[in-house]
């Protein structure tokens, strides 16, 4: 605990802002609007610690409040009202990630790596200095984590495993749309009846790092679409089908009858199908692999308001993925999630474009700022704000490079946008970056500040 008191002792008192910026912010389609904005330098009683904290291999806060349990993987636990994962090694640890770390397959990302790297090794190994260097501890999904794993400098990550989108192409009934894949009618087949079966045979792939104790946990899909009138959907599809006859006996058992539906009723059918995902994906993933953390299915949009899913998701998931976007302060809603499921959530995504780079930022569900001076000024506003609920226990910036103009394959989601710490010639953007790095290097004090509110 020598940090946290030298923290303390050193005057750190309450961590609120003393004179905020505005930075002018707006979603694709919008009118800008001045965003209040609150930075590091504004945290009224807040000094800097000079002296970085003592950190594990991990990057685990040494000095930070004690573990009760130390397993040889990532955990999580609530310490003291502050929810914190756990390193293999039994410290208190928050995951400062980006994510899509990876050489791009683009056409401008091809041309300037060849100019830039050896190799695939070689541009990890200057990768993993970057991050390190900006103070990041680890990546999220789609990053490259089979190269990483040889680096010299080695980073905590995520993986991905696409259960449902890979039974939903199995089906033939799935198709692209922006940011994530789509269903039929938008309904994903979670009571089909070779679901099951599905999943115990997908989840074997797990198997082959079970033992990686730089894995933090696991992710079973991506945005899965459940639409507020999922139920309805349901109700209309042929009486045969495995959902539709499902929806007929949860109605009849609920109240009886499908005439007069209400939205809480909606909204516990949502819960419903994800208390069948959740159990099917989740026993699969324990049985290949039972070391590592199940972060559930990276919730998103209408998600965030539903507070049965909410439940549910707290019932299955020790530490819940939520990809965050349109919220400029989210302070209040990680709160909220917190108290609908009992455990902490981990920010799989969420940025700002910049108009300063002559992008036309016209895809994503990213903030859209002016400069890379306020993506910077984001970055800080939008992490100060989840360490203050004292439930978010990390965050993964999306992403790690802009989209590539010239890649026509790519997402729609992903075609014209300034996303990334780098361009599309692998140079970093130093003003963004330097307010990262600023606001990552005080993490660990900034935990212990919100905390004596």
């Amino acid at each position: 605990m020598k940090l946290l008191n030298l923290v303390l002792s050193a005057g750190v008192g309450v961590c609120v802002a003393q004179a905020e910026v505005t930075v002018e912010a707006w979603m694709n389609g919008k009118k800008p609007a001045p965003q209040p904005t609150r930075t590091l330098a504004a945290l009224a009683q807040f000094k800097p610690v000079a002296t970085a904290p003592q950190l594990d291999k991990f990057g685990g806060w040494v000095g930070g409040p004690k573990c009760s349990a130390t397993t040889g993987f990532f955990n999580a636990e609530k310490i003291g009202g502050r929810w914190w994962l756990v390193t293999p090694e039994g410290h208190a640890f928050i995951h400062v990630g980006v994510a899509s770390v990876g050489p791009d397959s683009g056409p401008t990302f091809k041309a300037a790596f060849a100019k830039l790297y050896k190799d695939r090794a070689d541009w990890a190994k200057q990768t993993a200095e970057l991050l390190h260097a900006h103070g990041f501890n680890g990546t999220g999904n789609w990053s490259a984590d089979e190269t990483f794993a040889a680096a010299p400098q080695r980073l905590v990550y995520t993986r991905g495993a696409n259960f449902m989108s890979s039974f939903g192409k199995k089906l033939g009934i799935t198709h692209m749309v922006s940011g994530h894949m789509g269903y039929a009618d938008e309904l994903i087949p979670v009571f089909h009846p070779e679901f099951e079966k599905f999943c115990n045979e997908y989840a074997q792939q797990l198997a082959a790092t079970k033992d990686d104790p730089w894995l933090l946990g696991i992710y079973s899909d991506n945005e899965l679409q459940l639409p507020g009138q999922s139920l309805d959907r349901w109700l209309k599809r042929p009486a045969d089908e495995a959902g539709r006859k499902e929806a007929d006996a949860w109605l009849a058992a609920r109240k009886g009858n499908a005439k007069k539906l209400t939205d809480a009723d909606r909204e516990e059918w949502t819960a419903h199908v994800m208390e069948r995902y959740y159990t099917l994906v989740g026993a699969a993933i324990r049985k290949a692999d039972p070391n590592h953390l199940y972060l559930g299915s990276r919730l998103h949009g209408r998600d965030g308001k539903n507070a049965a899913l909410w439940k549910v998701a707290g019932k299955h998931l020790p530490v819940i993925a939520m990809n965050v976007y349109g919220n400029w302060t989210p302070t209040e809603a990680v709160r909220q999630w917190e108290q609908w499921s009992g455990r902490p959530m981990l920010a799989t995504e969420w940025y700002a474009k910049g108009h300063d780079t002559g992008m036309a930022n016209k895809t994503g569900a990213g903030w859209n700022v002016k400069t890379q001076r306020d993506r910077g000024l984001f970055y800080q506003h939008f992490t100060l704000a989840l360490l203050e609920s004292r439930s978010c226990v990390g965050w993964h910036w999306f992403k790690y490079a802009d989209n590539d103009p010239a890649n026509k394959k790519a997402d729609p989601s992903n075609l014209d946008s300034n996303k990334g710490i780098i361009n599309c010639a692998y140079q970093p953007y130093t003003e963004l970056l330097d307010a990262m790095k600023a606001l990552n290097a005080q993490v660990y004090p900034l935990a212990a500040c919100f905390d004596r509110r």
